[in-house]
Formats: structure tokens, C-alpha cells, sequence
């Protein structure tokens, strides 16, 4: 039964059983989520959760990162930090499923390890790499249908990662990580309608808050069905949309059979968490290409002594799931130019980058912007693939430049390194944190070696 073999590969898993690069990849991932929490404290979905649910805090058991001095209850900060944490769209993506894996677990894990105190940075990173595999493993089980229909992937399987997470943490047994997993379960959350409004980054801020509290109750004797996961009225079959009625293959993706890939250490089964990739761009994963391209065109152009006024036209070819996901030809503001992939080629072509600052409001609706964004032309093309682009650009005196991008920055072909995490990090918390940046930074970074993982919400 799946909800019960997850529970106990969760259960038996140790932290000598992770291998070297598990680690490192876990921090990376802690590093990167820390970065993007703070870079987001300060935006607008933020601070309006925050003010609006403020009359139910409860007593100060957790943080919020990028507020000095302020804790609330546990489960209030789980949802806003992990809101924090996903609004700019700059986190974490399991490339195989577009799952943003950390945001749901760590804002979980990181709100309970306060509020319990004396968990060490092994113990935390342990329970983080938890709940970032079973997320990660139910999501291939029902990619891409479930995807396809209008769900939001990130937070259908983030509440059950963000409770497998916690029950780690908390040691619960494994009939309680069972029930555990069932009440994650049957709070699904996550229509893909709200891409581009301030309800996408409430999604894995509720996927933690509702993880978090599923392992609470199973923690205190509450009970749900053991089968939740598989059942045939569980989560599996009902939000997993197959074609031709074919049953979801949880056995192939968890490792119950023989032939399935399976969680790490069951069946030659493979860790996840090193599939996880880092965002270059604060925006639709699948605008990196053009974002690439066209900041490589950028600085040709700058070299050749062209300006953009003078540009004529603009082609892209692209992968297909580009326009269905990112093809918002007017964006509004600065959340809907997060999934508009003619804002991300304006902004290449312009300023060279793509940074947190390209999608405020106002660049966005910038007459300049606009008016290159309108010059802009994308043809989805099947022998693209996905983190890649061909873009011909001409200008008004018939100059033309060309450009293919083969693999994107923030692929698996050519990942983000320590140094560019480092920076965006620094970027990104710099204006919250001020002085103590490079401490936190250096803090985030060493998580591992933390005797006690409250530590690190002090300086943050």
C-alpha cells in the first residue's frame, strides 16, 4: 500500500543513508528557498496576508523571515513564509514535474523546528530531503495530466511532502505519519487559473500550513485513512487524470515493484532532490531560454553600436509549453509579466537581465517595454526542447542577428553554481537585511553544521 510504504522509507531513512551530493543538494536548496523568503517579504501578496490574518496570530512560536523581531503562531508563519517565499516566482523547480519543491517543506519544517526548538541542521536537513522526495515521487506518479487538467502541481503534492517533512522531524511513528500523509491528502490545493494573481504563492504557503497541521493531528492520535494515498477514491486516482483510463503507476514511482524507479534506496531507486535545478530569472521556467537569448542579443547589440528603438522585429522559436504557460502577450503588472514570455525577451533585449527589479509594475507597463514586447513573436516549434530557443532578430535597417540557445541557465546542463547562488541570494536580501546579509548568507550556507536550526531565523 503506497501511503504506508511512504511512511516507512520516510520513517527508516537516516541521515548516514544520504549520500554526499543528497546533502549538498538539500542545502543548496534550503540556501536558495532562505534567499527567496526574505526577497519576498516585502511584496504586496506578502504584507497583505500578513496584515489581513494578523487578528488570528497566536502565540510567538516561529519567525517570519525579512521581520525583524516579529514571531507568530506556527502555522500562520508556515503559510507566510512559504507565500514570501514563492511570490516573486524565483525558487526551486524539479525540472521532470515543475514542482517548486522547497517552498511548501522548508516554510513547514522551518516554522515547527522553531517552535519545538533543539532540532540540529542534520535533523532539519534530513526531514527537508523527506518530504522534497515523496512530493517530488507523487508528482511524476501523475505528471503531466494532472498538470494538463489545471492543477498546481507545487501544492497538490506539496501539503503531503510539507507532512511527510514534519512527521520526520517530529518522530512520528509510522501508522501517525500514515494518518499524517491521509490529512495532507485530502486537502488539495492549487488551481493554475491563479498564475499571475497574488493566489499562486498562496498555494505552497498553504500547502505548508496544511502539512504542517496534518502531522500536528496525527501527532496527537488523529486519524485518517491509511490508504489516502492509493485508494480508489484517494488522492492518486482522483486529482491523477490519466489517459484512457490508465491507473495512476505509483508502484513504478515509489519502488513497489521490481521495474519501478522508486524512492531512493528501494529498488534502485533515484534521489530527486538532485533533479532540482535553481532559477536564474524571476519568472515561468520556461522563459529562460528567451531570456538567455535575448540578453546575449542584448550585449551583440550594444558591441554592434544598435539600439532598441531600432529594432524591427523579433522571432523566437520555442517549446511548445511556452506559449500555453507563459503566453500573455499584455501583461497588467509586474505578477502576470512573470508568465508572459514577450515581457522576458523585452527585458533581455533591453537591460541585458532579468532580475526582481524587471518585473515591477511599472517596467512592465513601461511604454518602452511595451513597445519592444510588441515586436516580439514566439512560434511554438515540437523539435525545441524545453530549455531551449531560436530567436532572429531584425532591426529597421535590415540588420539581422541570430541566436540559439541551446540548454538555459538553471538546467541541468548548465546548472547555477555556488558563486551565482551566492549572489542572487545577496541580491535578493540585501535590502532587507542590510549588514547582516553576509552573515545570514554564510549561516544559510552552512546549515549542516547548525546545532540548532533556530539559530538561523535570528539573523534572518
Amino acid at each position: 500500500m503506497a501511503t504506508n510504504y511512504i511512511s516507512s522509507w520516510a520513517y527508516n531513512l537516516k541521515y548516514s543513508d544520504l549520500p554526499h551530493d543528497v546533502i549538498q543538494s538539500a542545502s543548496r536548496s534550503f540556501y536558495n528557498w532562505v534567499g527567496c523568503a526574505v526577497g519576498g517579504s516585502n511584496h504586496p501578496a506578502t504584507t497583505i496576508a500578513y496584515s489581513s490574518l494578523s487578528p488570528f496570530f497566536g502565540p510567538p512560536q516561529a519567525s517570519l523571515l525579512g521581520r525583524k523581531g516579529v514571531r507568530i503562531d506556527a502555522q500562520h508563519a508556515a503559510l507566510i513564509n512559504g507565500i514570501a517565499s514563492h511570490v516573486h516566482d524565483y525558487d526551486d523547480t524539479h525540472l521532470d514535474t515543475i514542482i517548486h519543491p522547497t517552498g511548501p517543506v522548508a516554510s513547514a519544517l522551518l516554522a515547527v523546528a522553531e517552535w519545538k526548538g533543539g532540532f540540529s541542521g542534520k535533523e532539519f536537513l534530513l526531514a527537508l530531503i523527506v518530504g522534497i522526495e515523496v512530493e517530488c515521487k507523487l508528482g511524476l506518479a501523475v505528471w503531466p495530466e494532472h498538470y494538463d487538467v489545471g492543477w498546481h502541481i507545487t501544492s497538490t503534492t506539496g501539503s503531503i511532502g510539507a507532512a511527510a517533512a514534519v512527521s520526520k522531524l517530529l518522530g512520528l511513528s509510522i501508522e501517525q505519519s500514515s494518518h499524517a500523509l491521509g490529512v495532507a491528502a485530502t486537502q488539495v490545493v492549487g488551481l493554475r487559473e491563479m498564475f499571475g494573481s497574488h493566489t499562486k504563492s498562496f498555494h505552497p504557503g498553504r500547502a505548508a500550513q496544511s502539512g504542517l497541521i496534518a502531522a500536528i493531528l496525527a501527532q496527537g492520535g488523529y486519524t485518517s485513512s491509511e490508504t489516502a494515498i492509493e485508494a480508489k477514491r484517494g488522492w492518486a486516482n482522483v486529482v491523477g487524470v490519466t489517459k484512457a483510463n490508465i491507473p495512476v503507476s505509483l508502484e513504478k514511482w515509489l519502488g513497489m515493484d521490481s521495474q519501478g524507479i522508486g524512492l531512493a534506496g528501494t529498488n534502485g531507486g533515484r534521489w530527486e532532490i538532485l533533479r532540482n535545478s535553481f532559477k536564474p530569472y524571476p519568472c515561468g521556467i520556461v522563459i529562460h531560454p528567451v531570456i538567455d537569448g535575448c540578453s546575449q542579443l542584448h550585449r551583440e547589440m550594444v558591441r554592434l553600436g544598435l539600439k532598441v528603438e531600432d529594432i524591427k522585429e523579433v522571432k523566437a522559436k520555442v517549446h511548445p509549453l511556452v506559449l500555453e504557460l507563459t503566453g500573455k502577450r499584455r501583461p497588467k503588472d509586474g505578477l502576470e509579466g512573470k508568465f508572459s514570455v514577450f515581457h522576458g525577451g523585452a527585458i533581455g533585449l533591453i537591460f541585458g537581465k532579468g532580475t526582481p527589479n524587471q518585473y515591477e509594475d511599472d517596467v512592465v507597463r513601461d511604454l518602452a517595454v511595451i513597445d519592444v514586447r510588441d515586436k516580439m513573436d514566439c512560434e511554438a516549434d515540437t523539435t525545441i526542447a524545453a530549455d531551449e530557443t531560436k530567436i532572429v532578430l531584425t532591426m529597421q535597417d535590415g540588420n539581422v542577428l541570430e541566436n540559439h540557445v541551446k540548454h538555459a541557465v538553471g538546467s541541468i546542463e548548465l546548472p547555477m553554481d555556488d558563486q551565482m547562488l551566492q549572489q542572487k541570494f545577496e541580491d535578493q536580501c540585501a535590502a532587507v537585511l542590510g549588514d547582516e546579509v553576509k552573515p545570514a548568507s554564510t549561516k544559510c550556507w552552512n546549515v549542516e553544521d547548525v546545532p540548532d536550526i533556530a539559530v538561523i531565523s535570528g539573523l534572518l
